[in-house]
């Protein structure tokens, strides 16, 4: 690879890092306009919020939810790959902020919160403040990250860590999270709201 090459190849890149953080901004410009509060009506921001079913979830940096948006990462890193296995990673890691801020957009309409609140656990839930859900696709793509640079073996341990720990303290994580919302189990809302 020449001088030029590698010049060109780091001008595409930095566009592709553009895009991913022009999608990150017009996700929080239009959870702003779908009304969502800035930050946790508690007035303050907390580094990590450890209650579950408590009105402080959802609504700041981090809480028991976040190791759900690190795994997105992981599922983004190899549907990209999959798809995209030639572009540059800056190009996989738009493709990836672009379906996680579709989400999250999808997850804070009243169509998903209400969803959540008769189907999940999370009966007070009423969606994400607007750093949580910014803080959500930086979580996912720090786990596109980790997935870039790991074995895929460490990253699939890491998951099963990350789901295995969180289904055993909280008693929800992204597999139960997408189980209850797609197809409801009583049993499964028995067992999580069972939760002293």
């Amino acid at each position: 690879m020449t001088f030029v090459d590698r010049a060109d190849s780091r001008a595409s890149s930095m566009k592709w890092f553009g895009v991913a953080a022009a999608l990150l901004l017009l996700q929080i410009v239009i959870l702003y306009f779908m009304g969502r509060i800035p930050i946790c009506e508690c007035g303050y921001v907390k580094l990590f919020e450890p209650g579950v079913n408590t009105p402080g979830n959802s609504q700041h940096l981090s809480d028991w939810y976040t190791p759900s948006h690190i795994i997105h990462g992981f599922l983004f890193f190899g549907l990209a790959w999959l798809l995209f296995r030639k572009q540059p990673i800056a190009m996989r890691l738009s493709f990836a902020v672009l379906i996680e801020a579709a989400w999250e957009l999808l997850e804070n309409s009243p169509l998903i919160i209400d969803r959540y609140r008769s189907a999940t656990m999370a009966l007070g839930y009423s969606g994400d403040s607007i750093l949580n859900s910014a803080m959500d696709t930086v979580f996912m793509a720090l786990g596109f990250f980790f997935a870039a640079r790991m074995p895929v073996w460490v990253t699939v341990v890491v998951a099963l860590v990350f789901e295995l720990f969180t289904g055993w303290l909280i008693r929800d994580n992204l597999t139960l999270n997408v189980i209850m919302l797609l197809w409801p189990i009583d049993a499964i809302k028995e067992w999580q709201n069972a939760i002293s």
